[in-house]
């Protein structure tokens, strides 16, 4: 049951009951066109750092971003190393070995940059490298039991938000299924917001991970969990978002697009800390397990059909949601509204080349029932959902991606 409902804009008690809600984030955040140049001066402002490990994508060493960067720290006198074997949607596996490799010499600081995937492994790296436990221990809430080495993240993909939040996602292949490790020590000490180094990045990929921060928003704006600092941040990604992410994805070079989208998708990371994200999320992690779907497609595909069996619970955040959005249809509320969301977030896949059909990635009806379960066991996330939802209605809307 909602704590909160939505009256003339503003978010009032539902029932008489009190449960505190909570705010967290990065330590400090430099934002703006090439702060990038900010990383080292800043670094040493924050301490004596002798030896760092740069975490990062083959793709952005060949660019020669990171041997700047790996030059500057030198002049500062700190030595430094760099690891690309990162995967993408990365395994206990691989984060076990990749960290097997880091903890071999001597690392008092991390920088990730990098998509989400880096991210959330670098933040990984860190606490493992103050108590070197086995990955799959801390798999869970607040199972992190000490702070990491300090860490600065720098995204280079306009999607997760990881860089702000205490989550990081890993894949169990034996299970089929990606889940979430969550701690207030996987938080980074510093982040670097630059556009300059998303301008490069590829519509498909622009798509995908824009697409994946405006879930995050819009399932904290409806979350069971959603309170008033989540609602500020998370309807101030959706206006950031749905005003660039096209222009974004069809002219890479637009740097106040691209600055918006990270902004965005930032903004969406602080909301989900607070709020959590639902059904959606909970439907897409047997996708990325089962079937390598990226996170960002499987939330594209999924995100209008949770939303559609959503509606009756949720007209008056849609409402806000709409107006965000610009859609001269908000103004209306109810089902206007909400159809008008539903109908944009449509547009959004078709006009960037989404696919909103799982055969494409061999996905058959025999699978549903599989799925069904495993996305069942996602119960963190489906708790959060505003309506609840069983095993048919889970079968349901995945049988919406089976025309």
């Amino acid at each position: 049951m909602r704590r909160y409902s939505s009256e003339g804009g503003a978010r009032v008690k539902a029932n008489h009951g009190f449960v505190p809600y909570k705010f967290q984030t990065a330590g400090s955040i430099i934002a703006g066109q090439n702060a990038i140049s900010e990383l080292v001066p800043r670094i040493k402002m924050h301490g004596d750092f002798r030896h760092a490990v740069i975490v990062t994508q083959p793709s952005l060493k060949a660019m020669g971003v990171i041997e700047r960067i790996a030059d500057e720290l030198n002049q500062a006198g700190i030595s430094s190393r760099c690891v690309t074997e990162v995967k993408p949607e990365p395994t206990v596996d691989n984060i076990r070995e990749v960290y097997s490799n880091i903890s071999a010499e001597p690392v008092d600081l991390l920088i990730g940059i990098g998509g989400g995937s880096v991210l959330d492994a670098t933040k990984l790296f860190s606490v493992l490298l103050t108590d070197p436990v086995d990955v799959m221990s801390l798999i869970g809430t607040d199972l992190v039991l000490r702070p990491g080495i300090p860490t600065v993240l720098v995204p280079t993909t306009s999607g997760t938000g990881s860089e702000v939040t205490p989550n990081a996602i890993v894949t169990i292949p034996e299970q089929e299924l990606k889940i979430g490790i969550i701690s207030r020590h996987l938080l980074p000490m510093m982040v670097i917001i630059d556009p300059v180094l998303t301008v490069s990045l590829p519509q498909a990929i622009t798509a995908a991970t824009g697409m994946d921060a405006f879930t995050h928003a819009l399932e904290s704006y409806i979350s069971n969990k959603a309170n008033p600092i989540s609602d500020m941040f998370a309807l101030e990604s959706i206006r950031l978002i749905a005003g660039s992410l096209c222009r974004a994805y069809h002219t890479g070079s637009d740097l106040e697009a691209r600055e918006n989208m990270l902004l965005g998708s930032m903004y969406g990371g602080m909301a989900l800390s607070s709020a959590g994200t639902a059904a959606v999320h909970a439907l897409a992690y047997p996708l990325g397990g089962k079937f390598n779907i990226t996170h960002g497609v499987a939330n594209s595909m999924l995100l209008p059909h949770v939303m559609a069996y959503n509606m009756d619970a949720i007209h008056d955040r849609l409402g806000h949601v709409a107006r965000a959005m610009g859609l001269q249809d908000g103004m209306e509320g109810g089902n206007a509204s909400s159809e008008a969301v539903i109908r944009r977030i449509f547009e959004w896949t078709a006009e960037m080349r989404i696919p909103q059909n799982l055969r494409a990635f061999g996905v058959t009806e025999g699978d549903v029932d599989d799925l069904a379960v495993a996305a069942s066991k996602v119960t963190r996330l489906l708790h959060n959902n505003p309506k609840p939802m069983d095993l048919a209605a889970i079968k349901s809307i995945y049988r919406k991606l089976l025309p």
